[in-house]
């Protein structure tokens, strides 16, 4: 057992002072006080004053396998390390694959998740890639979801000239595929769309839901912030009961910039946190192409951006129970994990962050696991130094 002493929750809603008390993997008991547990030998205490106590975050779109190759085989970026993630306060992933559907195998996705998960985080994976008809393990999105897990959803790109440029029938059929095999298998079944800045932004999108019954909660779109159009599309989408994703920056420069964008787009009419989440493309390719088309750099992320941009926002008068939103009960109920995952609650999985009064990562707790102790990473992998 472990007894959190005088910690500031934030659930994310602000719950103020309050002890919170874990057995196993689960929140057991939250309170203004509990007592009784001081001279048990079986319950460690933490003493959280000064500090804020918020729930762990999920990140929704994380390339664990690495991404890239659009310089060739030398720009493949290598994969995630578990100390790389946790470190960041990420608890919960969803991994998927990029542009490269190829030598980036599903096989290794699944392998990879299932590695993660052994060493102490919760995974989830998509199957599908940038093309179309998609990558697949049985030749169907709809088995992949239903027979394999971790697959939640499928993986496709829009508007980009890396994708195969779906339009939307293609985008009513994975999305039929998706739902159904969520209904069957229990999980979020859902479409993430990774948006380019081509000209036909979400159009595809509008179109598909217009043209058939599909809950438009199906669909996530994301690398929402690239254009000022695809900004205002998404808060068009949000006002119709949609979500979207935004992408945190990749550097210290970068992360400003995407704050004040998503900062711009949560302040639009209409459009709340509650229909927004936020994520890291981490370890994926950060390409730069020229007007002709060229790949004429690349670099990659970290979720490290992630906490950042949460400061970001709350530095610009954002409040803090809504910035961890992004992070926490919005990606929940996208993934169908309400009251489980992105939340400070009693029966939910002990997934926890320390934050101290510099509001700095001090501690993370994964499945009620010390993950990082005073900035101190604990939990690595098997071939970390």
């Amino acid at each position: 057992m472990k007894l959190f002493c005088n910690g500031d929750v934030y659930a994310p809603a602000h719950l103020g002072r309050k002890d919170v008390l874990i057995e196993g993997t689960t929140i057991l008991r939250i309170a203004d006080h509990i007592t009784g547990y001081e001279n048990n030998p079986d319950c460690k205490i933490y003493d959280c004053s000064g500090m804020k106590l918020v729930p762990g975050y999920i990140d929704v779109h994380e390339h664990i396998t690495g991404g890239g190759g659009e310089q060739g085989p030398a720009s493949r970026v290598p994969e995630a390390m578990l100390s790389q993630i946790v470190s960041c306060g990420v608890t919960t992933v969803v991994g998927l694959l990029g542009t490269d559907g190829i030598t980036r195998s599903l096989e290794n996705l699944i392998a990879k998740a299932r590695a993660l998960q052994e060493e102490g985080l919760t995974v989830f994976a998509l199957t599908g890639s940038y093309g179309w008809p998609s990558v697949t393990i049985t030749g169907s999105i709809e088995k992949d979801i239903v027979l394999i897990p971790p697959f939640i959803g499928v993986k496709i790109a829009v508007s980009d000239h890396r994708s195969s440029d779906p339009d939307a029938a293609v985008l009513i059929q994975a999305g039929t595929d998706a739902r159904r095999a969520g209904l069957l298998s229990g999980t979020a079944g859902y479409v993430t769309m990774h948006m380019g800045s081509g000209k036909a932004g979400l159009h595809p999108l509008f179109e598909a839901l217009a043209d058939s019954d599909i809950p438009i909660s199906t669909f996530l779109p994301t690398h929402v912030l690239r254009t000022p159009e695809l900004m205002e599309q998404s808060a068009e989408l949000i006002r119709m009961g949609g979500y979207v994703d935004a992408t945190a920056g990749s550097d210290s420069e970068k992360v400003k910039t995407s704050a004040e964008k998503l900062f711009s787009l949560l302040n639009k009419e209409g459009v709340s946190a509650d229909h927004v989440t936020l994520s890291s493309d981490a370890f994926g390719s950060q390409p730069k192409f020229d007007e002709t088309g060229n790949c004429i750099g690349l670099t990659f992320s970290t979720p490290e951006w992630l906490h950042e941009t949460i400061r970001l926002l709350v530095e610009k008068g954002m409040p803090l129970e809504e910035a961890l939103k992004l992070l926490t009960s919005t990606p929940a109920h996208v993934l169908k994990l309400d009251h489980k995952k992105g939340s400070i609650e009693t029966g939910a999985d002990a997934d926890l962050i320390l934050l101290d009064n510099n509001f700095n990562i001090d501690s993370v707790f994964a499945m009620g696991k010390e993950a990082v102790i005073h900035k101190t990473v604990l939990m690595k992998g098997r071939f970390e130094a």
